[in-house]
């Protein structure tokens, strides 16, 4: 229980309000609203791309206090040098552009080099030039412009008759529907011959049928179409006309009927329609992936049943039409299709990798592609593979990321690994206490691995896949400007969750006037979210939703509790139909034991914020967990998961729409709700409905609780732009200080 102490003792209240005055002043204001720019290109060595030229060259961008250069590594003669004469390269450019170019930073990007490194091709803002490094002459090779960025929609509905007709790879036919049937075209003869008959408005086949290799078959699937569900937004201040718009997007939401799709098959000497039992896979989520054998005899696809329990791999055998399983995942919670499942389809040995978590940790198994018989498993341990990056056939080996392998670094750390199909060999190629990003050469020979932590610069280096020793120091991160501006590294902290046994890791973020004999309130920057684990563990000298709060005169925290993912399954499943957990109790377990160490984190006033999944937990902060949270700032939250989008909460609340929903609902439980809150959403929201927003909203109003609305004209999903994080830092300056926020006039001018 949390301490009453601020209630009963008035001493104790006035020394910290006291104490709160020197905090959230003009001063600190400024600070926080320069800190990004204060602390940015204070960091030099830390470069972010490598490009190989063929497999014996890297070279990349390095990054100067003013400026950058551009480096080639020669994996050979296991040397660095500059990969051409800056300064020759920018008189050429100073004259084809017409101004002065600075030699130590040339605004060139999109470089390539030729594969003998005699040539250099790249782009300017608006040129496409060529350089020979021989002659050094510079050419035009045209005009350039950058691509623009397309906001392609993510829930837009599938057309499945918007295919092109579909050849065949005889080049004889042609496949194409017409009147929701299936029909092939003879290109010779140009004859049409009509296939199926039981095609309909309500029931079609969809063009995106597919030849079997040998031309003598055709897969046709037929389509069911789900349930039409759209939502709408009133765009108040469009930039083109005075009057509003309304806008609409397609977007199912849990419990919304899906498609159901049938594939068919068609022998097409005999216009035969071979019939394919749908027992199977019956109660479709989905059904993906279709794929014929190289040698005609099955196709394949995944039937990813609905809730998400079941998730199947089917063959389809092309002359019988019988359906059988190659490979079946189960789990009495929830199979993660959506973040885990992968699968790898080795046609020489005819064999399949598979993602399962099968064991109580994402690991590979190997399958018989022809039984359907696990082989063997691939990887073992109380640790999770992270992603496969290369599977090798010839070599039958397996590139993968790993974190949790060291007992003594924190267990989300990715490290790079290699092993047998067999499960034997394997290797480590990373081992260093830090987060690996590696770029191999395209044969694997060398790889560069940059690694880092929150609190350690990175380090560059060339390596051996062989040996996996360093045979190039390649850079080592300077942070002595960084330092000089007072900037503090966060702290990685640990502490037991609610078992008493598992390690919660999260990060404590000070500010730059840090000073342990002052209180500060605490902050919590929240996204619990199951499909990923979300604590920074790369250097960076600045984290926007942290660094500008906490020079305010707040200590800021960010914390991954048992919920999310990228640990084992057990401590993944809490958030099963749970969503309103959030891994709270270990959150608030975490804080208490930073707190106990660290005696100026006052525990007495904790605040809390966060946008989308995170817009929900904070909301739930003060709905669910107001015993410990005092003020939350929520934005664009999904405040009752029947509200947003189908397939992410289904994936984690399950099907059917069961009572678990509203028991993770903050609208209908607004009523419980203690604390001072204030709402955040976009008016354009088209990732979380902004109407979850407004019905919290109105819950709220209903239960007769005071909370702040803050609507945002024009906005997507977001934290609020600009104005909602000068809103956000008001909030709990005014509510944790206590201190009345200076005039935006003073801070902003």
């Amino acid at each position: 229980m949390r301490t009453t102490s601020k209630k009963i003792s008035v001493f104790l209240t006035l020394s910290y309000c006291l104490i709160a005055q020197a905090q959230g002043t003009l001063k600190e204001y400024k600070k926080a609203n320069a800190v990004d720019s204060l602390f940015k290109n204070k960091v030099i060595n830390t470069p972010k791309e490598f490009h190989w030229v063929g497999n014996d060259y890297v070279w990349y961008s390095n990054n100067l206090l003013k400026g950058k250069e551009f480096l080639l590594v020669d994996t050979k003669q296991q040397k660095q040098v500059q990969a051409f004469d800056h300064h020759k390269l920018g008189q050429s450019l100073s004259k084809i552009l017409g101004k002065e170019v600075d030699a130590k930073d040339l605004p060139i990007e999109n470089l390539e080099f030729d594969k003998t490194l005699s040539t250099l091709v790249f782009t300017t803002d608006t040129l496409k030039l060529s350089y020979n490094l021989n002659n050094y002459e510079l050419k035009k090779l045209g005009a350039y412009k950058k691509p623009l960025k397309t906001n392609d929609y993510w829930g837009g509905n599938f057309d499945e008759l918007g295919n092109k007709p579909v050849g065949s790879p005889d080049s004889l036919h042609t496949a194409f529907i017409k009147d929701y049937n299936l029909y092939i075209k003879n290109k010779k003869t140009k004859v049409e011959t009509q296939l199926s008959y039981d095609g309909s408005k309500g029931f079609y086949y969809s063009s995106y049928m597919q030849w079997s290799p040998n031309s003598a078959e055709i897969m046709a699937y037929k389509v069911r179409p789900g349930e039409e569900h759209k939502i709408y937004f009133v765009e108040s201040s469009p930039k083109d006309q005075f009057q509003p718009k309304l806008q609409t997007r397609d977007y199912l939401k849990p419990g919304d009927q899906l498609p159901f799709k049938s594939p068919q098959l068609f022998v097409v000497a005999t216009k035969k329609q071979i019939p394919v039992a749908t027992d199977l896979f019956q109660q479709q989520y989905d059904l993906s992936g279709i794929e014929w054998k190289d040698d005609s005899s099955s196709f394949t696809f995944e039937y990813n049943q609905r809730g998400h329990q079941v998730y199947r791999v089917l063959e389809v055998n092309a002359t019988t039409g019988k359906v059988k399983i190659i490979i079946e995942e189960t789990s009495p919670t929830f199979v993660e299709y959506s973040g885990k499942r992968y699968r790898f389809d080795s046609k020489k040995s005819n064999e399949i990798i598979w993602a399962s978590e099968r064991d109580g940790w994402n690991h590979l198994y190997l399958y018989d592609a022809l039984t359907g018989k696990v082989k063997n498993q691939i990887t073992k341990g109380n640790w999770p593979v992270r992603q496969v990056i290369k599977v090798d056939e010839e070599k039958k080996q397996i590139y993968f990321t790993a974190s949790g392998l060291d007992k003594d670094q924190d267990p989300y750390l990715l490290q790079f690994c290699r092993i047998d199909f067999n499960g034997k060999n394997f290797t480590r190629l990373t081992t260093e206490n830090g987060n690996h990003k590696v770029t191999f050469s395209p044969d694997y020979k060398y790889y560069v691995d940059q690694y880092s932590r929150v609190d350690e610069a990175p380090i560059t280096v060339l390596k051996s896949v062989d040996t996996q020793k360093t045979i190039v120091a390649m850079q080592k991160a300077d942070i002595t400007e960084l330092q000089k501006t007072g900037w503090v590294a966060p702290e990685v902290f640990t502490a037991k969750g609610r078992d008493g046994k598992t390690d919660i890791w999260g990060v404590i973020v000070r500010p730059t006037t840090f000073d342990p004999n002052r209180k500060y309130p605490i902050i919590e920057y929240i996204y619990a979210g199951p499909q990923d684990s979300f604590v920074p563990k790369n250097f960076q000298p600045y984290y926007w939703a942290m660094s500008s709060l906490a020079e305010l005169g707040f200590i800021v925290v960010q914390i991954d509790g048992m919920g999310t993912s990228n640990r084992s399954k057990a401590f993944h499943d809490v958030c099963f139909k749970n969503l309103k957990d959030g891994g709270f109790p270990d959150r608030k377990l975490w804080m208490k034991a930073a707190a106990a160490k660290y005696p100026y984190m006052n525990i007495d006033k904790v605040g809390i914020h966060g946008t989308s999944a995170g817009g929900q937990n904070a909301g739930a902060a003060l709905v669910f967990n107001s015993d410990f949270y005092d003020v939350a700032v929520a934005s664009c939250g999904c405040h009752d998961n029947r509200m947003d989008k189908m397939w992410w909460n289904e994936q984690w609340m399950g099907y059917p729409v069961g009572p678990e929903y509203e028991a993770c609902s903050n609208t209908t439980h607004a009523a419980q709700l203690n604390g001072n809150l204030m709402l955040i959403v976009g008016e354009l929201d088209d990732n979380v409905d902004p109407a979850s927003t407004m019905q919290f909203a109105n819950a709220l109003i209903k239960a007769n609780k005071n909370f702040e609305l803050v609507t945002v004209p024009g906005m997507g999903h977001s934290a609020g732009g600009d104005y909602g994080e000068r809103k956000r830092r008001d909030y709990f300056v005014q509510h944790l200080l206590g201190v009345t926020p200076p005039a935006w006039s003073e801070v902003y001018k």
